[in-house]
């Protein structure tokens, strides 16, 4: 059975003058206030103009195609090139199986679950098997990439995920369980003692509403108050440099941990590192059973 991947990620505006359509597209097509466009893109200008998610992306899918010896594709969620698209290209491309890959470890339905739905949509009834992988975040070989990050620094860890909204936990989402657990897996794999290890939210956005927390910077601030005076910073939910590391880790925690007297350092986003590509690979290759 001829079988191709799926590699999705949420997708990133390509220039500065892309923000405005790429906010409407986040917002299901209602566009922000100018206030908001231009905050957004001042943050891009503060990390060099534009995200290196979407190369970093291409470059993922590029090296998990030469492992797996399958066809890849790259589908994003708010940008080009689309998820129905790249189903389509696979489609197109004699593809009898899709395996559906969000390269985001952690399941939550308002994340993963709005990945497949969209997967779905592009098959358009067309009659291939769909396997999706709903998460991966205690894959060992995955575990183990992590640990090696953070194994051996005198500093205290903190995991970190972008936050999702509090509502999620009254209907039973996995998120936040799924984090703590590949957070616990890490650590023991790294053999970091409980109290030297924490896990924060980062990202949380201005909806009014309750996140999932503790936000990086209260935690930072209680971490300090209690006399740690060095932190590593382990981003496990995300695998690739974009704003959300760039921006909320690089710049905002890091100036806050500046201001605090704190030492702060954060471990190398994955990107295409070829063990972390093994890795993905592997999650591929026991979803399809070869």
């Amino acid at each position: 059975m001829k079988t191709a991947v799926i590699a999705m990620a949420y997708g990133s505006p390509s220039t500065i003058e892309d923000v405005p359509a790429y906010l409407q597209d986040v917002r299901g097509g209602r566009p922000a206030r100018p206030e908001v466009v231009e905050e957004l893109a001042e943050r891009y200008r503060r990390i060099g103009g534009v995200s290196p998610l979407n190369e970093r992306t291409e470059a993922q899918r590029a090296a998990l195609e030469r492992e797996l010896g399958l066809p890849v594709y790259v589908g994003m969620k708010h940008w080009e090139p689309r998820i129905a698209d790249a189903v389509q290209e696979a489609i197109a491309g004699g593809a009898e199986r899709i395996v559906g890959l969000v390269l985001a470890p952690h399941y939550s339905r308002m994340s993963i679950g709005e990945y497949r739905e969209r997967v779905e949509n592009g098959l358009n009834g067309a009659k291939v098997e769909l396997r999706f992988i709903d998460s991966w975040g205690a894959h060992r070989p995955f575990v183990d990439v992590l640990a090696a990050r953070i194994r051996g620094t005198s500093a205290h860890v903190v995991f970190t995920a972008h936050s999702l909204p509090a509502r999620i936990l009254a209907d039973g989402d996995p998120y936040r369980d799924q984090l703590l657990e590949t957070a616990r897996l890490v650590a023991g794999r790294a053999g970091l003692d409980p109290e030297r290890w924490s896990f924060a939210f980062q990202s949380e956005s201005p909806t009014g509403e309750a996140w999932l927390g503790p936000d990086i910077l209260a935690e930072l601030t209680r971490l300090r108050a209690q006399g740690v005076d060095s932190v590593l910073v382990a981003p496990i939910g995300f695998v690739a440099d974009h704003l959300e590391i760039l921006w909320d880790l690089d710049i905002v925690a890091s100036e806050l941990a500046a201001t605090l007297g704190l030492r702060f350092e954060r471990t190398p986003s994955l990107n295409d590192d070829p063990d972390f590509i093994r890795a993905l690979a592997g999650v591929v290759r026991k979803e399809v059973g070869s």
